[in-house]
């Protein structure tokens, strides 16, 4: 992000500050003495250097400024520090708000300014004109400090807004190699698992066949309970639930795979913490998965321990064998393709842990993964640095009262009246506050702004206000304006209600004109609420005109940041659903096909061939991850995604900073009209589109013949644009949109659409002959 030079701003206000001072005297023939102007020269030189280093030291520069022009004003004469007291005060408490917290902010604001009013009754006692300095000195440090404010506000969203399109532009080339990467670590360790067991299984009970007839028939039965598991667990890596709903939790899942080893004759220990759901416990069930199953291979029946720590600083995951026994035949050793220690390394990784393995000094085997624990750090400050800046403060606030104390103790007079300008301050302090409102209740907020504008008027009045007349309704009119810009600002083509602006104008022209004629004028009546009026119009208008293009500006930047976000999202998800289809239809000739012949010579009792069938499929899962590569550079089109890669398109979601879940309902079913498959994805991609930061949720169901899909946390989906976009899409299917309350969006799709629309949206049979969710683009 470009910055200007520091130092062109303080070179500008001491240049400004010399033709005031002494340049103004100079003017009018007063030749200012030495000493003054050493004086000033002192005073200047510290507080410019200080201004030009006001990043760094925001907060230090700031007490600098302030008290260095405080202790020059004293000697020198009256405008001698007038720029750098106000103006570079001002930008030195500006830095202070952007470049620091909004407490450290407040809190100099408030500071600085109950300082400045104590310093100057030490130094001059109680004046006339005490109040009116206040308000005006408190509505400089406001402003300056509200424009800090927001400047870090935008800037930090430019910035969020900035890494979001970043972690997306990543993520659309990164997606479709960690789905390739997926996949392959899911085939590998459910293909390896499982298959290794029915390996294993099945040579125990050809060995002892003569000794334990009853064992071959125990063998078949569970080749073909396993290779049924292992359809099942190859279908949901072809097409992974997108929602984590009704599903195990982490430590259940371990004790299962446990439970299953040790139903293969291996003696587990295990001691396994609760994990939470996650990467975490994803990492630790593969790492154990994978430890488990190479155990079961190389050393059958050595004593293994599964250890599971989830701790505050780390979570260890730590699988150790013992040597293998000696006679025993390892019936899956040679089944392993090299690719599980790799795979291993990169589930430890992508959890951002680390993973070692080596043998032990008894001859056994150690899978130790480190990763990351359930501490995190706390970006809060500490209460104690809160107590050190408070306690700073009070210290710099009760210092003009020490010579006070001690030098003069001068009496007030009694029965003195309130000035004016008390009155104003009380009236600042009520706007500032209502300004503060005008986000949680802006029509509370625009209210009551209208009453205390009415206020102005008897405050001149009962303080007898001799100042210029045109100061206090332009006071009262600032923070109306303010609010006007805001609520311009934030309604699309600052479209406000008529009767908002007409209210303002109307109770500021009787504001003004009540001022007016309190004072006295020789205009009449008619006139003084015409120039009011005049007035009051063109500061209201010119408030909504830079509220609406400071919005429309807004609206379209963040406009083109979501249309690249979303236009990254869409082709991310299209080359990772490219790679699942290119995997998932090798899997299905050849991996599933050898599983489904496996199953068949089992119920036949065929044991060799059963095992020989086994082999065969990890052969081919071999095989097929060894050429999932090399056909990358092949694929020139690209399938259309379908539900079934919903969960492509949340994890590229959130890998750009925005929490989406989906759900599926059972009743949903598995093969759906291509038609409708395609569109309920597009809808979901067009809502989720939309843009907004909240967390969404979008859950699909089917009643009664229709495909229900209701998408939550997705207010920007209700715009008519969005609208237009979703009606046009599922007109075609006879389908329906409605938009409801509370950022909810609901879309109905017909199975069977009506005679009349599939009738006028009959798909041509080039077309139709591809079905499935496989229709292409390039």
């Amino acid at each position: 992000m470009k910055r200007t030079d520091d130092r062109l701003i303080p070179v500008l206000l001491i240049c400004v500050q010399a033709l005031v001072w002494p340049g103004g005297a100079l003017l009018r023939g007063d030749l200012p003495s030495s000493s003054d102007l050493l004086v000033a020269v002192l005073v200047a030189g510290p507080v410019t250097a200080a201004l030009a280093l006001r990043r760094d030291r925001p907060v230090a520069t700031l007490v600098l400024t302030a008290a260095a022009c405080a202790l020059g004003a004293g000697p020198l004469p009256a405008g001698a520090m007038a720029v750098l007291g106000t103006a570079g005060v001002a930008l030195a408490l500006f830095t202070v708000a952007v470049e620091r917290d909004t407490f450290t902010a407040v809190l100099c604001v408030v500071a600085l300014a109950i300082w400045q009013l104590l310093q100057g009754l030490s130094l001059h006692g109680l004046r006339e004109g005490d109040g009116l300095d206040l308000v005006l000195t408190a509505l400089l440090y406001a402003a300056a400090c509200g424009g800090g404010l927001l400047v870090r506000r935008n800037r930090r969203a430019r910035r969020a807004a900035e890494q979001r399109l970043k972690r997306a532009e990543a993520e659309r080339h990164r997606l479709p190699a960690a789905e390739r990467q997926r996949m392959e670590r899911e085939l590998h360790d459910v293909s390896a698992h499982h298959l290794t067991a029915v390996v294993v299984t099945v040579g125990a009970a050809v060995g002892l066949r003569d000794r334990r007839p009853e064992l071959a028939a125990e063998a078949a039965r569970f080749a073909v309970e396993t290779g049924h598991e292992v359809t099942r667990a190859l279908g949901s890596v072809r097409a992974p639930a997108p929602s984590r709903t009704q599903q195990p939790s982490p430590r259940e899942r371990l004790l299962d795979l446990v439970a299953g080893v040790r139903r293969l004759g291996q003696q587990v220990d295990c001691e396994i913490d609760a994990l939470p759901d996650g990467s975490i416990a994803d990492a630790a069930y593969g790492i154990v998965r994978e430890a488990l199953t190479n155990v079961a291979r190389y050393a059958p029946g050595a004593h293994t321990t599964v250890l599971c720590r989830y701790g505050d600083a780390r979570t260890d995951v730590v699988v150790t064998s013992g040597a293998p026994l000696p006679g025993t035949v390892a019936h899956g050793a040679g089944l392993g393709g090299g690719r599980g220690q790799g795979l291993l390394r990169s589930r430890a990784r992508e959890a951002g842990g680390t993973l070692t393995t080596g043998p032990t000094a008894e001859g056994g085997w150690e899978v130790r993964a480190a990763l990351p624990g359930r501490a995190t750090a706390d970006p809060s400050v500490p209460r104690s640095y809160r107590a050190a800046q408070v306690t700073a403060a009070v210290g710099l606030i009760v210092q003009p009262l020490l010579p006070a104390l001690v030098i003069r103790a001068e009496t007030a007079s009694a029965g003195a009246q309130v000035s004016a300008g008390v009155f104003f301050a009380l009236l600042a302090a009520a706007q500032a506050v209502t300004l503060l409102w005008l986000r949680r209740a802006p029509r509370t907020a625009q209210g009551v702004l209208c009453a205390l504008a009415l206020l102005w008027p008897v405050a001149t009045a009962t303080g007898d206000y001799s100042g210029p007349v045109v100061l206090p309704p332009a006071l009262s009119l600032l923070a109306t304006c303010v609010a006007l810009a805001g609520a311009a600002a934030g309604t699309p083509g600052g479209r406000l209600r008529p009767l908002l602006p007409v209210v303002a104008v109307t109770v500021h022209v009787v504001a003004a004109t009540a001022v007016v004629l309190q004072r006295g004028t020789v205009l009449p009546l008619w006139a003084v609420a015409a120039l009011s009026a005049a007035g009051v119009t063109s500061a209201v208008c010119a408030a909504r005109w830079a509220g609406t293009l400071r919005g429309r500006r807004d609206r379209a930047a963040r406009r083109a940041r979501e249309e690249r976000l979303a236009g990254w999202t869409g082709e991310a998800v299209r080359d990772a659903w490219g790679e699942r289809r290119r995997i998932a239809a090798g899997l299905e000739t050849t991996v599933l096909a050898r599983t489904a012949d496996m199953v068949v010579e089992a119920q036949a009792g065929r044991l060799e061939a059963t095992a020989e069938r086994a082999r065969e499929a990890l052969a081919a899962m071999r095989a097929l991850l060894d050429t999932a590569r090399e056909d990358e550079s092949g694929q020139q089109l690209r399938p259309q995604p379908t539900l079934q890669a919903l969960d492509l398109l949340a994890r590229q979601c959130r890998a750009t900073g925005r929490e989406v879940e989906i759900r599926l309902t059972d009743r949903v079913p598995e093969r759906l009209p291509t038609a409708v498959d395609l569109a309920a994805y597009y809808a979901a991609e067009t809502v989720l589109a939309a843009g907004g930061e909240e967390p969404a949720v979008i859950e699909i169901d089917a009643l009664d013949g229709t495909l229900v899909l209701t998408a939550t946390g997705v207010s920007r989906a209700a715009h008519s644009a969005v609208q237009e976009r979703l009606a046009a899409r599922v007109a075609a299917l006879d389908g329906t949109v409605t938009a409801r309350p509370a950022g909810t969006v609901g879309l109905r799709l017909p199975f069977a659409p009506s005679p009349t629309v599939r009738a006028a949206t009959d798909t041509p049979p080039a077309v139709a002959e591809q079905g499935d969710g496989e229709q292409r683009t390039p």
